[in-house]
């Protein structure tokens, strides 16, 4: 290996290493400002590699690591930002080869640190779980999505009720998996969506425990939790 290219292996991989140190770090706010410290451009591409991590908390900190670093890029160069969108997208493809864990997340992220990136691409998220859209059949990637739509919630609901979200969500409340329904209750609470109200309330007897990322803080929650947080919400 020519001596340039080594070194750029090198740098490579210290950049990665620096990279998990912050994602290490249990302060989010030290940990974003370690990362405001490093190139954008060139940080996005390890954080993408930990959203595969066995870690859950690395996983986590590098989806709020991806939205403030994307959010970045875009205030400098929006096209270099949608280039990141589109390579999350790319991951949720069939044609990609892979699975895409982390991404709808991300997305969501990304869109909840960025208006002029949630205006674009938030009807993309809501995609993955229509029947008529890009519906994701897997039961981790609509845990994934959901997320990623009650985080955008969180900050611009007004973006999602005007795209529908709320119709296209309301069944999940009813899935075999207690995270998505749990997921599915929290995101409706945010959109204040009233036609949920009595599938929600169907919930409240359902004491099965969940971890849920809310707040930049991994939680243990039983599904009854989320619902009643929901009620208070409408």
């Amino acid at each position: 290996m020519k001596r340039g290219a080594l070194e750029g292996e090198l740098s490579r991989r210290a950049l990665k290493d620096k990279t998990l140190n912050l994602l290490m770090l249990s302060d989010v706010d030290q940990m974003l400002d370690g990362f405001s410290r490093l190139p954008s451009l060139r940080v996005i591409t390890p954080l993408f590699s930990f959203l595969y991590s066995e870690d859950e908390a690395i996983r986590w900190r590098a989806v709020t690591a991806i939205g403030f670093i994307v959010s970045h890029i875009a205030s400098e160069e929006m096209e270099s930002a949608r280039a990141e969108i589109r390579r999350l997208m790319w991951n949720l493809n069939d044609e990609s080869g892979g699975i895409g864990w982390g991404a709808p997340e991300a997305m969501g992220e990304i869109m909840a640190c960025h208006e002029g990136l949630a205006n674009e691409y938030a009807h993309i998220l809501i995609s993955y779980i229509r029947e008529d859209g890009n519906f994701l059949d897997n039961q981790l990637l609509q845990r994934g999505v959901i997320w990623g739509l009650g985080r955008l919630a969180q900050v611009r609901r007004h973006i999602l009720i005007k795209r529908g979200a709320s119709s296209h969500l309301r069944p999940f409340i009813r899935s075999s998996d207690a995270t998505i329904r749990a997921l599915s209750a929290w995101t409706l609470g945010l959109l204040g969506d009233i036609k949920s109200k009595t599938e929600i309330e169907n919930l409240l007897n359902d004491d099965t425990e969940v971890h849920v990322y809310i707040d930049r803080l991994l939680l243990v929650r039983r599904v009854k939790d989320l619902a009643e947080d929901a009620l208070k919400l409408k």
